[in-house]
């Protein structure tokens, strides 16, 4: 089976929106989740979904999978202090229903424009590979510093910037997770960077640039902006 994990347990202080959780902002209507959450729902290829959530917020997170017909979501489970936490929690829950070979693909519950055919390449590269980052490529220069100075410039055309979703067999990323733990290495940036720091192969899967997480007030114009793009190539065929 594959298995999607959304990690939404954050409050997202850089939006600055008081009144709630950034996945839980309202566009058009539908919350922030919700549209991150039907890319995999609409998936033929994903069998079930896990969500780890802020606590708080799950009888609420519940009431919308039952309005917008989310019906694949098998577990919902408070997130933690961390993502790594809060995918830990996550990974535990679907190991109750899941198999150690199954494919679960981790991804932010904020990164709303993640695509069919990107979903596909994940499930695909972890079948041959193990694994399946998703990147696209660095566009600016890329340079190190040290106390304002620039000591090192980077061929940029081996960059890339990593994102979501990042995917692995469960089994495996559940143990490296429960390694982690027990080396106390528990603020760990992303399941990528989990996994290398263990010595596992990481294979890159190109991604979609619009694929972008809403984290800050200015990334919420650019939801908007992106968003009216996609209705109007639909409604126009542009």
């Amino acid at each position: 089976m594959n298995n999607a994990l959304i990690f939404a347990g954050g409050f997202g202080e850089r939006m600055n929106s008081k009144s709630r959780p950034k996945q839980f902002l309202q566009f058009y209507g539908k919350e922030l989740i919700i549209y991150t959450l039907e890319n995999f729902q609409n998936h033929r290829d994903i069998n079930n979904i896990v969500i780890a959530c802020i606590s708080d917020w799950i009888s609420y997170l519940e009431k919308l999978l039952d309005k917008f017909g989310i019906d694949k979501v098998r577990k919902v489970v408070p997130g933690g202090e961390t993502g790594q936490e809060s995918i830990y929690k996550g990974l535990c829950a679907m190991a109750e229903f899941a198999d150690r070979k199954d494919i679960v693909l981790v991804h932010d519950g904020v990164r709303p424009f993640i695509n069919e055919e990107v979903i596909s390449a994940c499930i695909e590269s972890v079948k041959k590979h193990g694994s399946g980052i998703t990147v696209v490529p660095a566009i600016e220069t890329i340079v190190t510093q040290d106390g304002g100075k620039i000591n090192g410039i980077t061929d940029r055309s081996h960059c890339y910037h990593a994102r979501a979703p990042q995917c692995f067999f469960l089994g495996e990323l559940l143990d490296v997770h429960k390694q982690a733990i027990s080396d106390g290495r528990q603020n760990v940036i992303d399941s990528a960077s989990l996994m290398k720091l263990y010595g596992k192969d990481l294979y890159t899967v190109t991604g979609n640039f619009d694929n972008i997480k809403i984290t800050t007030p200015s990334d919420f114009y650019t939801f908007k902006a992106l968003y009216e793009v996609r209705e109007n190539s639909q409604i126009f065929g542009m």
